[in-house]
């Protein structure tokens, strides 16, 4: 196990009765990871992320803590090394968020008085005073939810659909967020959604997750490059091709990524002349076409082609 990993998880399953909601998922979350876990409601996310931090029991499966994978060597102590937003949080609605707070340090023994205040600060409740929070807006929830998961001073935190139902606004307050934990606070975070467009702007890698099983996962990078809107042609001769691009039309912007293919990204709208060049130069042309798509219509091909989450 390398150090560079706070969690993996080794087939991890989960069953209920004949349905696995969770399908044998292996999964790697590095250290200083944004993890986006990518699914369409009922994907299996919320349950895999109750089994991450011990609310549920696999049904088989290991799972793996920042280099800790059993009961012997501690996993369950590497347990307290996590903060978490699953489902709903729990709150006392009649209280302020201070009080809701104070609760929660006394009841997990937190000595440090002063943390109480320092979470409110740190997501912008402050300011709430002695609004009760049944009186708080979803994002206000959200917010507080968020300074429970940090109270222990986390190095892990696992977020279920943390912007599910917040407006604009809201959205982007967790977003800066997220980024402020993982930037100044050097924390790890795991965090599920289906709004693919917000997570786009903040996670470094991806787990798609599909009827229960993790189909694929890449980084940030592999993704952009993806979804590149690009003209793709095939031909016999890339190194010809390639110096007609440049000698006959100045585009340096293009790669190879195989031996027939090369792609071009740049002056779409002069894809028949650059075929014409590429024929009349004794490039032979096999295929050419537009290729990439939007980051939504990239997720929604790989979660299963329907756009409706």
């Amino acid at each position: 196990m390398s150090a560079e990993y706070v969690l993996r998880t080794q087939n991890l399953t989960k069953t209920f009765g004949q349905h696995k909601a969770v399908d044998n998922v292996s999964m790697n979350v590095r250290k200083g990871d944004i993890y986006g876990l990518i699914g369409k409601n009922g994907a299996g996310k919320t349950t895999f992320l109750k089994m991450v931090t011990g609310l549920a029991k696999p049904t088989q499966g290991a799972i793996e803590l920042f280099g800790k994978k059993d009961v012997q060597s501690g996993v369950e102590l590497q347990r307290k090394r996590i903060g978490c937003l699953v489902e709903e949080p729990g709150y006392y609605p009649g209280m302020t968020a201070l009080d809701n707070l104070e609760i929660v340090r006394r009841n997990l023994g937190i000595a440090e008085k002063n943390i109480t205040r320092e979470m409110l600060d740190f997501v912008k409740l402050s300011d709430a005073g002695k609004k009760k929070v049944r009186n708080f807006s979803m994002g206000m929830k959200q917010r507080l939810g968020i300074a429970v998961s940090l109270i222990r001073n986390p190095d892990f935190l696992v977020l279920d659909e943390p912007i599910n139902g917040l407006d604009p606004s809201g959205i982007k307050e967790i977003r800066d967020l997220m980024i402020k934990l993982n930037r100044e606070r050097q924390i790890t975070i795991l965090i599920s959604s289906h709004i693919l467009g917000e997570l786009s702007k903040i996670a470094t890698r991806y787990g798609i997750i599909r009827d229960g099983a993790l189909i694929e996962e890449f980084d940030a990078e592999t993704l952009g490059d993806r979804c590149k809107r690009c003209q793709k042609v095939v031909v016999d001769d890339p190194a010809r091709a390639a110096k007609i691009l440049e000698d006959r039309f100045g585009i340096h912007n293009y790669d190879v990524p195989d031996r027939h293919v090369i792609r071009i990204f740049e002056r779409y709208d002069e894809a028949e002349n650059i075929n014409n060049a590429f024929v009349m130069g004794g490039v032979a042309l096999r295929e050419s076409m537009l290729v990439g798509q939007d980051l939504e219509g990239y997720f929604m091909d790989l979660l299963g082609g329907d756009h409706r989450t």
